[in-house]
């Protein structure tokens, strides 16, 4: 056991106390392995009691591993982004590390000054959530400590990141909406300065809906616009241009579209037909019913903190980018014409 008064605890030591082999207590604390429920809470407990855990992160400290990923989350009011970070914060449990999240305010500058912050934390990685801050501008972290792009189409060439296809799903989804009969078709843009993610999206919409010969109105969708000045155009272009389908980047702004839609006494799906973007819970309970298009958002968190604790175990291994591929969502929210 512990050798004398304030002599540091080993992992012989925890190991006695739980009455568990080295090896044993060796996987429970670096996350690796296989080891029951049962080990490792007498693991844990054992470390507990010998104050070993604080003296491991200590050592993991001046070693420079604190098994400690760092995210950056655009906005955590996002359930796209709460998603993500829900997934991540499992997948990297199973493998022995922690998440601490930051997140930013709508600025690019302010983006890239919450990422300097978890560096300064220590962390052994980071994985980068959010569609507004230039490839670039993360690029410039990845020389220092590993770093993944997670949930939006990113090719630089120093950066691994894992995403949803945003042009296939735009162009499944609208190929849905075109095989429903909709022949004049609404579908709300949004520039590229305010979020990639859905300015590929929406642009692909538009893309493939012309490809099949359906009349496009293109509104803008700027995210400075409140959903009942885009529910006064949508109203106008309805009656103008006869419009049965309103396509929408995400499932949030389909929720406040149709709210607002609604406050003018336009019915949907009997007066106009709208279509999401993103097919996360609760949005995309079957109870609410939104016809949408839905990311694969458990594979991408998982694969996303596969990446980069591949980066933090061997920085020289290769960069990758991984594109998966959603699925339509049918819901009650699009009617056949």
């Amino acid at each position: 056991m512990n050798g004398g008064r304030g002599a540091q605890p080993t992992i012989l030591d925890v190991a006695a106390r739980a009455g568990v082999s080295k090896s044993a207590v060796s996987r429970v604390l670096s996350g690796t392995g296989r080891f029951s429920d049962e080990t490792r809470e007498r693991v844990e407990r054992a470390a507990a009691e010998l104050g070993y855990v604080a003296n491991a992160m200590a050592r993991g400290l001046v070693s420079g591993r604190t098994h400690t990923i760092g995210m950056l989350m655009r906005d955590a009011s996002s359930m796209v982004y709460t998603a993500l970070h829900a997934v991540m914060e499992r997948r990297a449990s199973e493998l022995g590390y922690r998440v601490v999240t930051t997140t930013g305010v709508g600025r690019v500058e302010d983006e890239k000054s919450a990422l300097a912050a978890l560096v300064s934390m220590r962390v052994d990685g980071l994985v980068v959530c959010s569609g507004l801050m230039p490839a670039a501008e993360i690029a410039d972290f990845a020389p220092r400590i590993a770093t993944v792009v997670a949930g939006r189409p990113e090719l630089h060439p120093a950066l691994s990141s894992v995403y949803c296809d945003e042009v296939d799903g735009g162009a499944v989804i609208a190929d849905t909406v075109a095989d429903a009969g909709h022949t004049a078709v609404v579908v709300l843009t949004v520039p590229i300065g305010d979020a990639i993610t859905q300015h590929a999206r929406s642009r692909a919409m538009v893309e493939r809906l012309r490809a099949r010969g359906i009349r496009v109105i293109d509104i803008d969708a700027s995210f400075v616009r409140p959903p009942e000045d885009l529910a006064a155009d949508v109203v106008d272009v309805m009656r103008e241009s006869g419009a049965t389908a309103v396509m929408c980047p995400t499932d949030r702004l389909m929720l406040d579209l149709c709210g607002a839609l609604a406050r003018r006494e336009v019915r949907v799906p009997q007066d106009v037909s709208v279509t999401g973007f993103d097919g996360v819970r609760p949005l995309a309970d079957d109870w609410i019913g939104f016809t949408t298009f839905a990311q694969p958002i458990e594979r991408i968190g998982r694969e996303a903190i596969d990446l980069v604790v591949a980066r933090i175990d061997d920085p020289a291994s290769a960069v990758e980018h991984r594109s998966l591929r959603g699925t339509v969502v049918s819901g009650r929210t699009l009617l056949r014409r």
